[in-house]
């Protein structure tokens, strides 16, 4: 296939505009005033083009993919994306393009352009976004994975970041349940961040999707990553907020996605937690408080109901099992609240010597009911 063949696609269009110099929202403005597509633009000619606003570099760029000069800067770095695409199995996904979500197409400053690795069907599939702090406690971490393992259950796609943390905790938890997710990345797909995520990003290509508004070789760069959170929240239904501080990204996107008109939900931690301080500030604003999946299922409506395939009831909080404990290790549990509690008053509610305290402090994070944190032990179930 010859390279002026390749930049006819329609994928190829889109990726031609995402290049052209000042072809910002003004200007985008200004010509859907006056015709159904940007794509139109291409067929358009010089003083057309001038009277929409185009630059003279603008301009250039599209009368040479117009003749077909692919010697022309622009078209040289279309057909270098192009072909990196095709060496990392990436798919170019155009605005106007029917495989483009629904749900983004309207949302301000909409990406003309998405890279996708894996399975791009799973863009009109409805999701929920799930973020959280990068710092995240272990009971926060805990809520990520089952919450997102019981909402992919009910037919949701989970959208997260691929960030440490909550996002990495929220797709591995629906994947491990044998379901899709969804990461939206602030960087080129052949350029995966973080590099601890790596095995993670494969598992998410093979069994869902990781998309970018980037281009391949762009490298992660902070100013990216307020705009990847207009994506997550864009793409989904609503955002759930599992741990954030006070000057935390998913404040960004739980923002972002107000602005967009979606849910936000929020999971409420300790009053001594600072990674809770930030979700206690968004059901101040209004956010739904969440404790079960059921919370997020009801605001959003019966929909899923409609959409679960396995007919399956969702399931109430659990109760943590407490049969292989004995008498001493049940005490130390009961004593024990989702505030950290010191040895010192633990010892004082048990009457447990320190060296049998600490005994069972330990089969019971063992256990995996209890977790260490700052100012002593908390439960986690």
């Amino acid at each position: 296939m010859s390279a002026q063949s390749i930049l006819q696609s329609s994928g190829s269009r889109w990726l031609l505009l995402t290049l052209l110099p000042r072809f910002g929202l003004k200007v985008r403005g200004r010509i859907l005033a006056h015709t159904d597509s940007l794509t139109d633009i291409l067929e358009m000619n010089v003083a057309t083009l001038k009277a929409m606003g185009l630059t003279d570099d603008a301009v250039a760029a599209v009368v040479a993919w117009q003749v077909g000069h692919t010697e022309h800067p622009v078209l040289r770095q279309a057909l270098a994306i192009q072909a990196a695409c095709e060496d990392h199995g990436i798919v170019l996904v155009g605005l106007g393009e029917d495989a483009y979500p629904e749900a983004l197409r309207h949302i301000h400053n909409a990406p003309l352009l998405l890279y996708g690795r894996g399975d791009i069907g799973l863009l009109q599939r409805d999701q929920l976004g799930v973020v959280g702090s990068r710092n995240a406690t272990r009971a926060g971490l805990d809520h990520a994975r089952q919450f997102s393992a019981e909402l992919g259950r009910r037919g949701l796609v989970i959208t997260s970041g691929l960030a440490l943390g909550i996002d990495g905790a929220a797709h591995a938890g629906t994947l491990d349940a044998g379901f899709s997710t969804i990461a939206v990345v602030g960087c080129g797909l052949d350029r995966l961040y973080p590099a601890q995520h790596r095995k993670l990003a494969q598992r998410i290509i093979d069994q869902g999707l990781i998309v970018s508004e980037y281009a391949p070789g762009t490298e992660p760069r902070a100013a990216h990553f307020p705009q990847r959170n207009r994506i997550i929240s864009g793409l989904s239904r609503g955002v759930l907020v599992v741990e954030a501080s006070l000057r935390s990204g998913s404040l960004i996107t739980a923002r972002t996605a107000l602005e967009q008109g979606r849910e936000v939900f929020a999971i409420p931690g300790s009053v001594h937690s600072p990674v809770a301080r930030g979700c206690h500030q968004l059901i101040k604003q209004g956010a739904r408080l969440v404790e079960t999946a059921d919370d997020i299922l009801e605001e959003l409506g019966t929909w899923w109901s409609m959409n679960n395939d396995s007919g399956a009831v969702m399931a109430g909080p659990s109760v943590p099992d407490t049969s292989g404990l004995d008498s001493r290790e049940i005490a130390v549990f009961e004593a024990l609240g989702y505030d950290p509690l010191s040895t010192d008053a633990l010892s004082l509610a048990t009457g447990l010597p320190a060296d049998q305290l600490m005994q069972s402090l330990l089969l019971l994070e063992l256990e995996g009911l209890v977790n260490a944190a700052p100012g002593g032990y908390l439960r986690v179930a």
